[in-house]
């Protein structure tokens, strides 16, 4: 397990920790979605921080992330998110052609995220939609618990797909780096011991 490795993982953790904030309070940590939003788009980053904007982009996923390895912390509604987004990213790195569908979709979506910004409710709009019209029809489908009323306003439902389209897009940089299953069980001190390291070095960065 690498630093790379932690923050992509981080990454998945991120937008799973976003989707049950909004679930559950209908709100959620702003920066970190204009973050995860971001990642969405930078397909062609030059290096793993770039995608999230540097470390500090992370750093709720890297929370969330050491909080899932303490027993005593862990919040078990996101942590199912999370492996199930990792079983969808292997589904859909076998659907080429939904493959080619979300990429474009991403593209299409980049003019109104440059103009708009990453959180504005036209772009999440536009996640949500792609979101919906791809990865939602594989399987197993991601299930986000929480408020029955919350779960019925669009806006919030839009914020919602749009933090999981962050979460996949999470997971498919975390498999092209090295990323396996087997390495959250056997790798799990390790794991929270470089989490913690990258986010004592993002809160010290951002002073």
């Amino acid at each position: 397990m690498n630093e790379d490795r932690v923050l992509a993982l981080a990454g998945i953790f991120q937008g799973c920790a976003l989707a049950h904030q909004l679930a559950t309070r209908g709100s959620c940590d702003e920066v970190a979605l204009e973050h995860s939003l971001g990642s969405v788009f930078r397909i062609d980053a030059d290096n793993v921080p770039a995608v999230f904007g540097g470390i500090a982009g992370a750093r709720l996923g890297l929370r969330t992330l050491t909080e899932q390895f303490d027993d005593s912390r862990h919040e078990l509604a996101i942590a199912r998110m999370a492996v199930t987004v990792l079983r969808v990213e292997r589904t859909l790195s076998g659907r080429a052609r939904l493959m080619q569908q979300l990429q474009e979709g991403i593209v299409q979506a980049q003019r109104q995220a440059d103009h708009f910004g990453y959180t504005h409710a036209t772009v999440t709009a536009r996640l949500a939609d792609l979101y919906a019209s791809t990865i939602s029809t594989l399987r197993p489908r991601v299930m986000v618990s929480g408020s029955p009323l919350l779960l019925q306003q669009q806006n919030v439902v839009e914020r919602i797909r749009s933090s999981l389209l962050a979460a996949v897009r999470a997971a498919v940089l975390w498999r092209q780096i090295g990323g396996r299953q087997w390495q959250l069980i056997l790798k799990r001190k390790q794991c929270a011991m470089i989490a913690r390291g990258l986010l004592t070095g993002a809160t010290l960065d951002s002073g």
